[in-house]
């Protein structure tokens, strides 16, 4: 390898020996000369104070260096303040509280007794009674509860639709065919349906009953006093509607309409006691936030219900207490209402119509 004072390509040829010491140091070739990174400054440039001779090259051009540098340095800048007001950004704003949550509304309820007019038809088998009922083609348990068409709305899915209709579906299976809802004292498959919100005013029906328009078991639910009613067929007879539909951005609501009809016989009576019709309207609002729709629970706003054949002074506040085959309601008008107090409901009665009954054997 050349050492510090050779050329850049060897000794020139020409040069005695090329060995000659004292010219060593200033003999330089074409190659050398090429090579060198150094260039003298302008005769203007040199007037300056202080200017050396000569300057060092650099491999670019030196008005290309001198213009990206204060572009790569406004960059850097950019990025450096961008980065400092992101974390600042991040670490100090305060995300905005959530919406509070809109209560529940307390359930607003109708009981509805219906007289009939004249004694209540029977028969030894239910079947003999459906055939001759408005009821005849209606379906049995669950099957009855038909679901619309699923369409979805301008803020809720295909399956937050199905979702609300599939617990509004839940909900009246439970609270209008469950057998153990129906004549004993199970609540509790109705009470894991409803918001939480409801749960207290749920259990208060339950606990103290009232025909207050707030705190009826049967407004919450089908039940009949197990003294005194039973169960014939288990195959309940159903027939009605759901409606889905958006009721804002946050909520849905769903409505139901829906007849019910119930084989009893009188407890204690023995094999030979013939079987009645008990017919039940329920008119049902429920709505769901989206809170609901993750728990599977719903709201009920309204239960509008219409149930006969009863008694027009009966309590059915608790429970149903069903009018049997061949009985008659007594006569007799509702509990008196007071107009003066305030703060109660007005005692409702209808009468039940005889085409709603089975008709008599032909």
């Amino acid at each position: 390898m050349a050492g510090p004072g050779d050329p850049p390509e060897g000794t020139p040829e020409g040069v005695p020996g090329g060995g000659e010491e004292e010219y060593r140091s200033v003999v330089f070739d074409e190659s050398f000369v090429r090579a060198a990174r150094l260039e003298e400054f302008s005769a203007r440039e040199r007037l300056g104070e202080h200017a050396p001779a000569v300057r060092r090259r650099s491999g670019r051009p030196v008005g290309a260096t001198a213009k990206s540098l204060p572009r790569q340095g406004l960059i850097l800048v950019v990025l450096i303040a961008v980065a400092f007001g992101t974390a600042i950004y991040m670490g100090v704003r305060h995300p905005a509280p959530p919406p509070p949550a809109r209560p529940a509304e307390p359930l607003r309820m109708t009981v509805i007794p219906l007289v009939p007019q004249g004694p209540v038809p029977g028969a030894k088998k239910a079947a003999d009674l459906y055939e001759r009922s408005p009821a005849a083609q209606f379906k049995s348990g669950a099957a009855g509860i038909t679901l619309p068409a699923v369409r979805r709305t301008p803020h809720f899915s295909d399956s937050q639709v199905m979702t609300a209709l599939t617990t509004a579906k839940d909900y009246l299976v439970e609270s209008s065919l469950d057998p153990g809802v129906l004549t004993g004292d199970a609540v509790r498959p109705v009470r894991i349906l409803l918001d939480p919100e409801q749960l207290e005013q749920f259990d208060r029906s339950f606990d103290r009953p009232l025909a207050d328009g707030r705190h009826a078991a049967t407004g919450w639910l089908v039940r009949f006093d197990p003294t005194k009613s039973a169960l014939a067929d288990h195959k309940v007879r159903v027939q009605g509607t759901l409606h889905a539909a958006e009721a804002g951005p946050d909520t849905l609501e769903v409505t139901s309409d829906h007849t019910f009809v119930y084989a009893l016989r009188p407890v204690g009576g023995g094999d030979g006691e013939r079987v009645s019709l008990f017919t039940v309207r329920r008119e049902l609002h429920f709505r769901f936030d989206r809170e609901d729709l993750q728990r599977h629970q719903a709201e009920v706003l309204v239960s509008y219900l219409q149930a006969g054949p009863l008694a027009c002074g009966a309590d059915s506040a608790s429970r149903l207490r069903p009018l049997h085959a061949g009985e008659t309601a007594k006569a007799g008008g509702p509990a008196g209402t007071d107009p003066y107090a305030t703060g109660g409901v007005t005692a409702l009665c209808g009468s039940l119509a005889a085409s709603a009954q089975p008709s008599p054997r032909a």
